[in-house]
Order: C-alpha cells, then structure tokens, then sequence
C-alpha cells in the first residue's frame, strides 16, 4: 500500500489472506498464511472496505482473531485488506541475523541469559581445579580449550612423609613406603641425629620388595673435611653391607648430627643399579665441626622401595626427624 511521509520502518506489520465477504455476516477471521493472527487492538489495523478505510471502533471492532463491522456486510461488498499496523512498541520477533552488536546496549546481557558452558566469570572457583576442568587458550591466534591436566606443573619437591622418633632411643628408622615410580629421585633430609654411643657413624642400607638389603652388595666413597685440618680424608668400600653417610659423630650435648641430605637416584628403574649422593653436617666426637660427601650404589637392578638408617653401633638416641621428598 502507499503512504504519505515516510514509510513505516519499525513494527510488526502483516497484511491478512483475503476475506470473502458472506452476506448477512459481520463477522470473519484473521488470517495470515491460513495461521490466525490477534491484532493488539483495533486502532492497530488499517481495514478497507468498498475502498473506503474503515474508522476502528466505530466501523469495526476486534476481539482476538475475529473481526466484527459494525453491521452485517451484504452481497457485493468487498473487504478491500486488513493490514495489521501491530504494538509500535513491540517489533515482533526479529528476523535471524539482523540485529547487529550495535543495536545492544552495553551491559544488557546477563549471566541469567549464559548458557552453563559459557565462561563468564560469574562463579568464582575457590579451590585448585581438578584434571578435567577446562580452559581457554589462545593457540596461534584460535581460541581452544584444554584441560587443566595438561597445564599444571608438578611441585618441584614434595614432601611424602614425615618420620619422628620421639622420646626413645631407636635401633633403626625404616622408611618402606612412597618410593615408587612416582619420581626418578627422592630427597631425604636427617634433622637432630646423635648417636646413643660416642663416636659411630651413620649408615644406609636400601630396601626391595619391602625388605631392607643387607647383603655385601653396596660400594661407597667419602670426603671428609674437618674444622681442624686443613686437609681432607678420603676413604671407600666395596662389597660392604651398607653405604656410610658420615664419619664418627659425638653424642654430647653440643655434638650431633646437624644435618644429612642424600638423594636416592632412579630407585625403580631396572636396568640401572640404584644410585645415593649425601652431604652431612656433624659434630665429631672430639667437638670438630665437620662436612662429609658420599656416593654409592646398591650393586642390584631390583627396584627400590625404601631405606634404613642406622648407627655403626648402638641406638639412635630420641628425637631425631626423618623427612622424605619427591623431587620432579
């Protein structure tokens, strides 16, 4: 139809199927596409009738989908078009890709409209997520997701387990568990160690399948430093039934061991003999400060699952900390 000004942009306009007129009738059905259509109200409507626009209200009214002239409609009258003009206020529901970004008013989208896979940030996480959380990356320019499995990093030490003595003397401190494949080296520090007897040394025998080797099996070499000598000692073994991790330590009140760290090399590979580096800090039983470095081996390629410390001879006296790392 034509108008006059501007046409019309906005609104959902929809001109309704042709109406046969019947005579003696006033009143007929809205259709569009064979579909019935509810007008907002009479004053929405543009109705023709004889080629005369019709006066809403006065002319014809509307209720629902039926449209109602104001008397019955004879033969020979012709119901022209009925265009429903819609609620201007109301655009309909918009056709697919036509509103642009644009068009949205800033903040109008909220979460209440997110699917629960859209990440938005609204939900905080308070914990570390789990391995099968996932992510956005940018790879190369294109947004991915990944799994949080593949991006954390492992501790570069972690603590397994924690040994304490207490208040006895003990003979021995067996650690036979968290020496696994886990790690290819294991970290064990020794905190307060002194000796029930003056003058022993401490000594490391590995264990497999459980069981602690006592066998003639293990090799070893020492560098000995003491505050008193400006030279060091050096001494080893071969086929002897533990690794020495230090020289003789003192047993008095301000004689121990300070402090042992000794790595446990690639405990459970199988075609390797298993591998131990120490360092240790002690008080010599003559009150030397002193500093031993050893090496050895276990001359066995059956896995390693756990250690012994003891002393030469005697007990370890109370109190003393045994910690246990896993190094990645």
């Amino acid at each position: 139809m034509s108008y006059i000004g501007k046409q019309p942009v906005v609104g959902n306009f929809q001109k309704c199927d042709a109406i046969s007129v019947v005579n003696g009738q006033a009143a007929y059905s809205l259709t569009v596409g064979s579909a019935a259509v509810t007008p907002e109200n009479a004053n929405h409507m543009l109705v023709s009738l004889n080629g005369v626009l019709q006066a809403p209200g006065d002319s014809f009214t509307v209720s629902g989908s039926t449209l109602t002239f104001a008397s019955n409609l004879a033969t020979g009258d012709v119901i022209d078009f009925v265009v429903i003009l819609g609620d201007v206020l109301d655009l309909g529901t918009p056709s697919d890709n036509s509103i642009s970004t644009a068009k949205l008013v800033a903040n109008s989208v909220t979460a209440a409209k997110f699917n629960a896979d859209v990440i938005s940030g609204q939900t905080e996480l308070a914990a570390t997520p789990a391995d099968t959380d996932e992510l956005l990356i940018s790879d190369a320019g294109v947004i991915k997701r990944i799994d949080y499995s593949y991006l954390k990093s492992t501790p570069g030490v972690a603590l397994l387990s924690t040994t304490d003595t207490g208040s006895s003397d003990v003979t021995n401190i067996d650690v036979t568990s968290n020496i696994d494949s886990t790690y290819r080296k294991y970290m064990v520090e020794v905190h307060r160690l002194r000796p029930g007897t003056d003058g022993n040394y401490l000594r490391l025998q590995l264990a497999q399948g459980g069981s602690i080797v006592t066998s003639n099996n293990y090799d070893w070499v020492r560098t000995h430093h003491y505050e008193s000598q400006s030279s060091q000692d050096d001494d080893k073994g071969q086929g002897e039934s533990h690794i020495r991790l230090t020289f003789g330590i003192g047993n008095n009140s301000d004689e121990n061991l300070n402090n042992c760290r000794f790595f446990i090399i690639n405990p459970s590979l199988t075609d390797l003999y298993t591998a131990v580096t120490s360092h240790a800090v002690a008080v010599t039983e003559s009150d030397d400060f002193s500093s031993t470095e050893t090496a050895g081996q276990l001359k066995s390629t059956t896995a390693v699952d756990g250690f012994r410390l003891s002393m030469s001879s005697g007990d370890i006296s109370a109190n003393c900390i045994v910690k246990l790392y896993g190094l990645s």
